[in-house]
């Protein structure tokens, strides 16, 4: 193989759809895609330390970053986190399979990769065509079922390419060789630069500025292109200013652009009769029309998570949730989350932002959609149910909350005027340790008690008109309530508008009559909690909790109820049972760009 550096344009976009079913499961799996890199291997490499942006071009909607060959304290903390969350003395080890091309045999890192990897490496998406494989990733890498992480691309998939720094160019010559021989590719050119390309398996091989590229054919062109003369992530305006403020030790970080994302018109799998439910995927539904930079920093109790989110666009447009995303409404919901009750194990508040109304519940019926979407989609999905005689499970549970959201969110100008006209800042809980004692809802402040009492009526008459039941109820302490039986949902919801005992009009859905009193009138608030303060301190940068979880308690009554079982929940137990607690909460970092910022406790390994 002959070697020399170039560049290409890549810029073949397909008018296509990422289907939402897959969008979460893909998504979560390339924050794991930028860790799966970090854990390849440690050492002390002598490579150049470039920054692969610098040949990534600036117009990849989706960027991965990671240091490959960690050393001292971060090393130390990779690894820590990797065997606490996972429970393996090498937890890595089944992740090398990202690297593996088609028709290459097992790679051993040791012989294989190790005597030419340098320190960095990145990984970038033009088109995600399919997300199939980033959906194994998940599964089975991070997961720990099945044979381990698989090549992430495809001549009909997704298109990108892999991006590694060397310490040893003719190691990686001869790596780069071994592999394009294996997957029978032949040489081929683009502007001059030499590079070897499969034409069955969609899978292109080079060496450009000492760094090896691993791809598709349109993306080995693209890394070509940029290292010539085309314009690179590492210069780009968005890029370069979330960089300057991300969190120092992070081990890999995800970059999205979202004007990029949309105009690479990001295709699903399946096309077809879902492709009426196509929606935005789930990084996009972070930030919204805003740049966003997640960045994963490893402690050797702890893995924090900060999602960074650029300023708006010039001209964007849409709704405050759309603008900010998810990331932007749990970073603006700590007074929110302050007034739930106090004994909750599971709480989130989400901000008004942007001063639109309804802003917070979309957001927050865009994170229930996204958790029940992914329960669908999962690997041993249950199938949906067939009758109205359903056992509890975590997909019927979702589904059932979501059934009066999906009309109080919906966007329609009659939806708009009848409910989200009202609303401000909501709330999700979950509290109890058993079935009987469950209590758990959703909780919006009401801006305009009259309209928000108005509602509940609206809402039954609506519920009734799409097969739920809905009828009055009585419930001290409330000034309108409603009973909805929801087909899939063995408990009763209970919708109602009271005067909660701070003097605010509260709207609340919950789970039977007790969630509704215990959402008004708590005995203690999360903001007087001890929770909080723990949460508050693990935060750190004088960050404000909006999000808490206590897995240890979850995990009691999800056994307790016999939903340890459950298909939804089963493949991520060993982490859960791992794992502490969660905290999450946002801050501004000024320049119009914002920090929400999560850190999961993981105990202690044995390994």
């Amino acid at each position: 193989m002959r070697v020399a550096q170039g560049h290409g344009d890549g810029r073949e976009r397909r008018r296509r759809r990422w289907r939402w079913r897959s969008g979460p499961t893909a998504a979560v799996a390339l924050v794991v895609l930028a860790a799966t890199l970090a854990g390849c291997g440690s050492g002390h490499p002598t490579g150049t330390s470039t920054d692969p942006a610098g040949v990534v071009p600036s117009y990849a909607p989706v960027y991965m970053g990671a240091v490959v060959r960690p050393q001292g304290k971060l090393e130390d903390e990779a690894l820590a986190a990797g065997r606490a969350l996972t429970g393996q003395r090498n937890p890595y080890t089944r992740l090398l399979g990202v690297l593996r091309t088609p028709g290459s045999p097992a790679l051993d890192y040791n012989r294989d990769v190790k005597p030419w990897l340098g320190e960095n490496a990145g990984l970038f998406f033009t088109a995600l065509g399919s997300t199939e494989a980033l959906a194994k990733l998940l599964q089975q890498g991070l997961l720990g079922t099945g044979g381990g992480a698989e090549w992430p691309f495809g001549a009909d998939g997704a298109q990108g390419a892999m991006v590694l720094d060397t310490s040893d160019l003719g190691a990686a010559k001869r790596f780069v060789s071994t592999q394009a021989a294996h997957a029978g590719a032949h040489a081929s050119a683009y502007k001059g630069v030499p590079y070897e390309a499969s034409a069955a398996g969609g899978v292109a091989f080079a060496l450009v500025h000492r760094f090896v590229v691993l791809g598709t054919d349109a993306g080995v062109r693209a890394v070509i292109d940029t290292s010539q003369s085309g314009a690179s992530l590492k210069g780009s305006g968005p890029y370069a200013q979330l960089q300057s403020v991300a969190p120092g030790g992070a081990l890999g970080h995800v970059y999205q652009n979202p004007a990029a994302l949309k105009q690479a018109h990001l295709a699903g799998a399946g096309a077809g009769e879902g492709a009426a439910q196509s929606a935005p995927a789930l990084l996009e539904e972070l930030g919204g029309t805003r740049p966003l930079n997640v960045s994963l920093v490893p402690g050797a109790k702890s893995i924090a998570v900060d999602a960074d989110i650029g300023p708006a666009p010039a001209g964007a447009s849409g709704s405050g949730a759309h603008q900010s995303g998810l990331a932007g409404a749990l970073a603006a919901g700590n007074q929110a989350l302050g007034e739930l009750p106090g004994e909750s194990w599971l709480a989130a508040g989400l901000g008004d932002t942007g001063g639109t109304p309804g802003a917070a519940l979309e957001g927050l019926h865009n994170l229930l959609s996204l958790a029940s979407t992914l329960g669908a989609s999962g690997p041993g999905a249950p199938p949906a149910p067939t009758s109205p005689q359903v056992t509890l499970s975590v997909q019927g549970v979702l589904e059932g909350m979501l059934t009066p959201l999906n009309v109080l969110a919906a966007g329609t100008p009659q939806a708009k005027h009848d409910y989200r006209a009202w609303m401000g800042d909501a709330g999700v809980f979950a509290s109890g340790t058993t079935v009987l004692e469950l209590k758990a809802g959703v909780v919006i402040d009401s801006t305009d008690p009259a309209a928000s009492r108005a509602a509940v009526g609206k809402l039954a008459s609506a519920l009734n008109r799409s097969g739920a039941e809905a009828s009055r109820a009585t419930i001290a302490g409330t000034d309108a309530a409603i009973e909805v039986k929801v087909t899939g949902l063995p408990v009763t919801l209970v919708i109602a508008d009271g005067i909660a005992q701070n003097g605010r009009t509260k709207f609340v859905v919950g789970v039977g009559e007790s969630s509704i009193t215990s959402a008004l009138r708590p005995p203690s608030t999360m903001s007087s909690s001890a929770a909080y303060t723990a949460a508050e301190n693990a935060l750190g940068e004088g960050i404000k909790p909006s999000l808490q979880v206590n897995f240890a308690t979850m995990l009691s009554l999800l056994e307790g109820v016999g939903l340890s079982e459950d298909p939804t929940i089963a493949p991520f137990l060993p982490f859960l049972r791992n794992s502490t607690t969660l905290a999450g909460g946002g801050r501004s970092l000024g320049g119009g760009m914002e920090r929400l910022r999560l850190v999961q406790g993981l105990r202690p390994s044995s390994s």
